[in-house]
């Protein structure tokens, strides 16, 4: 089978793609390395360097034939989009849109598409599911919600198939350890790593539902496979166990430092019964397990990407 993964040079994207590869299918990343890494890309990949707002006939002609696209690229997180809100929009609405089109005019079967528990926004409602009414408190979140609707309007319209899923606070192993996309994870490995204390924003009381990568990704394959979805079906992908960020500190062990509060939700935790039901999906990761692993065994790797940064 061929497939095509857009934003196959980072985190969750270039996990995804080994995993296809080493399942013996074709894959082609679409990746223009804004915050991707060569370092990632699979040596059996086909990489096309171009940014996904303007793809060029040339690398259509490796995309076609691709079976299911995976739109992996985005420009992500929540804070920073408050600063730069037109630059998100205009990767995160325009070049999803982009996309979309390129999947129409090459007859692709399916997009599976990366949208974020940002579409929630700080709803009282957990654990929270499909139905809860989305209320975005950033452009991040407004942007990911515009990408789900723009899904489910091409499947409608032209019969595009397409599925929707929300990332719940993706951990692992290829997680951004410097830069404008670093998550609380790393940057507390990081402050350990360096000696300093982990700074927590507010009390620390606030919850995430972290959900390990590898959980990401089976449930990525198992919604290009599935045949119960294929309308720009909206489904949550999550842990459904959330820790504070105050748990999350004393797992990776070390002083801490409170600074001011920023704006986000309290609490995100997700009901994750329809991807079981739709997807046939249930997570495996562990949190306490793999901070523990991570922490005396691959910490090093952390360092060199850090390094290098």
């Amino acid at each position: 089978m061929k497939y095509t993964i857009t934003g196959g040079a980072g985190f969750i994207g270039s996990t995804l793609a080994d995993k296809l590869i080493e399942d013996d299918h074709e894959v082609v990343v679409l990746d223009n390395l804004s915050s991707g890494d060569r370092l990632n890309l699979h040596p059996k990949a086909k990489f096309l360097h171009y940014d996904m707002r303007d793809v060029p006939p040339e690398a259509l002609y490796h995309i076609e034939g691709t079976d299911v696209l995976f739109h992996c690229a985005a420009k992500a997180r929540v804070q920073p989009s408050l600063l730069d809100p037109l630059g998100y929009n205009d990767i995160n609405v325009r070049g999803t849109l982009n996309i979309l089109e390129i999947a129409r005019a090459l007859n692709i079967r399916r997009v599976v598409y990366s949208s974020s528990s940002s579409v929630y926004g700080d709803t009282d409602v957990l654990p929270t599911h499909e139905c809860v009414a989305t209320a975005p408190l950033s452009p991040y979140g407004l942007q990911k919600l515009i990408g789900e609707q723009y899904c489910r309007v091409y499947s409608e319209c032209f019969d595009l198939e397409t599925v929707c899923l929300r990332y719940f606070n993706v951990y692992g192993e290829r997680q951004p350890p410097s830069g404008a996309y670093k998550l609380v994870m790393a940057t507390f490995i990081g402050q350990k790593h360096k000696g300093l204390p982990m700074t927590i924003r507010g009390d620390g009381s606030q919850k995430r539902d972290f959900t390990y990568v590898g959980d990401v990704v089976r449930a990525n394959i198992l919604a290009a496979d599935s045949d119960k979805v294929g309308k720009g079906e909206a489904i949550n992908i999550g842990a459904s166990n959330n820790v504070s960020i105050q748990e999350l500190a004393d797992m990776i062990e070390g002083p801490v430092e409170y600074v001011d509060a920023v704006k986000e939700p309290g609490e995100t935790l997700a009901d994750n019964t329809l991807a079981s039901e739709l997807l046939g999906w249930r997570p495996r990761g562990v949190l306490s397990t793999w901070i523990k692993d991570y922490l005396e065994h691959h910490q090093w790797r952390f360092h060199m990407a850090n390094e290098t940064k």
